[in-house]
């Protein structure tokens, strides 16, 4: 009996001890010096510390998207953009952190390079892969691959044409839009990062001599990231040029020694820890001071607090009525329809994003309709957008836009992509309900521009329209919606009480024309007060973009 008693005080010491040991891995302090950025935790902490940290920064980090209770910081997510030599240890280093985190809760996508698809920007074909807020995803490839593989083709091409004695491709050449390409992919990892998907850039190196080693070791080697020949001293030459132009051109490049596996997967957990534990810190901050590396973030924030409105051009508010004879409208219809269809046809395959924006009932529905009366309905998609579902408020807010762009690696048929109402959501919904602070959509002005100056520059034809109407026009139409038995649907709550804010919708898209009119995407504004006369404009407007393209 005694012995009894005793082993079972024993055992509650034990557990005591245990709870106690439990409680003080938990304890606030301990916890929130896990999640605090300290780049010389390299040098201190062992393996065991290591793992802990990392799962206690992961859990903290999916905590910030969670809905009950609400979270105090912002959803901020983190991309592992993975790159470099091949054997250098990329695989062994994200297996590892793989073992040491929740593997449930990291996601791990690869890809290997790839010309880059026509007519859209490079970094377009892996936006489906984008990590949700409050995720860690690893990304091996990436963009980086397509635009390796793409230089080196680039450079072998040229030998090629030399060795066969035509004309070289000039170093410049492939250097020139190699320092683009990095210049265009350094933005847009800037505007991922001001939107909460924080990025950490991984470029794993070895000597010659190790390479050389590794691929004649009796080791399975993988599919090559790059589709090159590794053995080949001329091709890993080229790889190495084009890598030191690279990390010289970027400088948020970490660059991992991987000659010794070992510690180059400690060396990349540890970045990841310090990456996870510093988008902690941000996400942390209101969002009006949200700080961040890119300077158009910086500058973004100054902004706020200065924004100057617009003057309100008379095309919003001076509409003029038309008298559009219907039997002349229906023949100018046709014909138009009917030069569109032809133009459209023979763009040659080149992408074509339509974008549609106005005032309620200003006639976005009709004019769309008889844009696409003569096309059949494999050749376009038309998105009628919305407020954002869930998954998609856990991504960049262009994140549902980057997904429904015309896309060559679909199987879609379609490339043409119509827009009824658009990314402009941010910059006027979206600010005058006041859904978004004042500096996300004040940033979202160059965000906006940069996407599309992308399109553009990939060959995607953006044609966007405003059809502006007036508020008694806008009135008539409400009232006569409410009396059609079939367009009951199109009248809401929202659309009567967002007329209580005329006047700020107004000044929102003064101030969207004002910032958001580009050379590569100019605004067209259509006056919709004569619906008949409206749609007969657009399509004259569609025809002369398609021909100037021609």
């Amino acid at each position: 009996m005694s012995n009894d008693k005793e082993h079972k005080t024993g055992a509650n010491k034990k557990n005591d001890d245990t709870q106690q040991a439990v409680s003080a891995r938990l304890d606030p302090k301990v916890v929130s010096s896990r999640l605090t950025p300290n780049p010389l935790s390299e040098f201190s902490m062992d393996k065991d510390e290591l793992r802990l940290a990392l799962v206690t920064a992961q859990f903290a980090l999916r905590a910030t998207r969670q809905q009950t209770p609400p979270p105090t910081n912002n959803p901020t997510g983190l991309l592992v953009l993975v790159n470099g030599m091949e054997q250098a240890g990329k695989g062994s280093s994200v297996k590892q952190l793989r073992q040491w985190v929740d593997p449930r809760l990291l996601k791990v996508e690869a890809t290997i390079g790839y010309p880059p698809l026509a007519y859209q920007p490079i970094w377009q074909a892996h936006t489906k892969a984008m990590p949700r807020h409050g995720d860690v995803m690893v990304y091996f490839g990436n963009w980086y691959a397509d635009l390796i593989h793409n230089v080196m083709r680039m450079i072998q091409e040229a030998s090629a044409d030399r060795a066969s004695g035509q004309q070289e491709l000039p170093t410049a050449d492939w250097h020139l839009y190699l320092t683009q390409q990095l210049a265009e992919l350094q933005t847009f990892e800037q505007d991922l990062c001001a939107n909460h998907t924080k990025v950490l850039k991984c470029w794993f190196h070895i000597d010659a001599e190790t390479l050389k080693e590794r691929l004649n070791d009796d080791t399975a080697d993988p599919q090559y990231l790059y589709q090159i020949d590794w053995c080949d001293e001329q091709v890993l030459e080229q790889f190495n040029l084009i890598a030191a132009t690279i990390l010289r051109e970027q400088g948020d490049w970490v660059i991992i020694d991987g000659n010794d596996k070992s510690q180059a997967q400690i060396s990349f957990c540890h970045e990841v820890l310090h990456a996870i534990q510093a988008a902690l810190a941000s996400s942390e901050e209101p969002v009006e001071e949200n700080s961040d590396d890119s300077d158009n973030v910086s500058a973004s924030n100054t902004a706020a607090s200065t924004f100057v409105a617009a003057e309100i051009p008379k095309a919003l508010t001076d509409i003029k009525d038309h008298d559009l004879n219907k039997s002349d409208y229906k023949e100018e219809l046709a014909e138009k329809q009917a030069e569109f269809a032809k133009l459209i046809r023979a763009r040659g395959g080149r992408h074509v994003v339509f974008a549609f924006e106005g005032m309620d009932a200003a006639g976005k529905g009709g004019s769309i309709k008889r844009m696409v009366a003569p096309l059949d309905p494999r050749e376009y998609q038309i998105y009628n957008i919305g407020a954002p579902m869930l998954y998609e408020l856990q991504h960049p807010y262009l994140w549902r836009f980057w997904t429904r762009l015309p896309n060559e690696q679909t199987d879609r048929i379609s490339r043409i992509a119509i827009f009824d109402r658009t990314w402009y959501g941010r910059v006027l919904v979206e600010r005058v309900e006041a859904l978004a602070e004042p500096a996300d959509w004040q940033r979202a002005y160059g965000e906006i521009n940069r996407f599309e100056a992308d399109l553009q520059a990939a060959g995607t034809l953006v044609i966007k329209y405003w059809l502006a109407i007036d508020k008694d026009e806008q009135l008539e139409r409400f009232e006569a919606r409410r009396e059609t038995p079939h367009k009951k649907f199109k009248l809401t709550d929202d659309d009567w009480r967002n007329r209580e804010k005329w006047s700020d919708y107004v000044q929102a898209a003064a101030d969207m024309l004002a910032h958001t009119d580009t050379e590569h995407a100019p605004w067209c504004i259509v006056a919709t007060n004569d619906k008949r006369r409206a749609r007969l404009d657009v399509l004259d407007h569609a025809i002369a973009q398609l021909k100037a393209y021609k």
